[in-house]
């Protein structure tokens, strides 16, 4: 937790899982599990930091700034931004330009699976500007583009084995999330 930042209530966190548990009962978003992220965490334990982490910001920035949020596009938005279902760290596996592909390959997966809003969309297409050149188009995909960055490079240069969100993270709590083994 960051100074200035408050732990989330109960009711909080049980909206969070309200929302994400639906996203998470796919099998198809709990493959995630076998695909490396960054360091040593797995895509989906990002996916879910990501996730975490934008979430904790918009109810901060709504109760600090007054800054309103549609918060459950952020959840879902933000769980699905790398649906991208490959080993990106794999030379072999046709992906050389994963950086700039996945988010429309992500956006493809997601919306064979859920009904996607318009701020979902964007979410997952543009999470990862600046690194692609079209900016965000909503509050929301720019709060969950910046918790990637700090997601990612937490991830990256510490290694952990937990995911980011590990202290917080939903998965730990919350076996209907079903992060079951392997997950971390």
């Amino acid at each position: 937790m960051k100074m200035g930042e408050r732990r989330l209530t109960t009711k909080e966190r049980q909206a969070f899982i309200h929302c994400a548990e639906k996203i998470l009962a796919s099998e198809t978003v709990q493959k995630m599990k076998q695909y490396p992220q960054h360091g040593s965490t797995n895509a989906l334990c990002h996916m879910v930091s990501v996730a975490w982490k934008a979430y904790s910001l918009a109810v901060h920035l709504e109760e600090r700034w007054g800054i309103r949020f549609d918060r459950e596009s952020i959840i879902r938005g933000a769980l699905l931004h790398d649906l991208f279902l490959y080993d990106w760290h794999d030379p072999n596996n046709g992906h050389k330009l994963h950086g700039f592909s996945h988010p429309y390959t992500a956006l493809e997966n997601a919306e064979k699976l859920f009904f996607l809003n318009q701020r979902e969309r964007n979410i997952i297409k543009r999470h990862m500007f600046p690194f692609t050149p079209i900016p965000p188009k909503y509050r929301e995909s720019l709060l969950v583009s910046y918790a990637d960055k700090v997601c990612s490079t937490n991830e990256t240069l510490h290694r952990k084995k937990l995911c980011g969100a590990c202290h917080v993270c939903p998965l730990r709590r919350d076996r209907r999330l079903g992060a079951g083994e392997g997950a971390y």
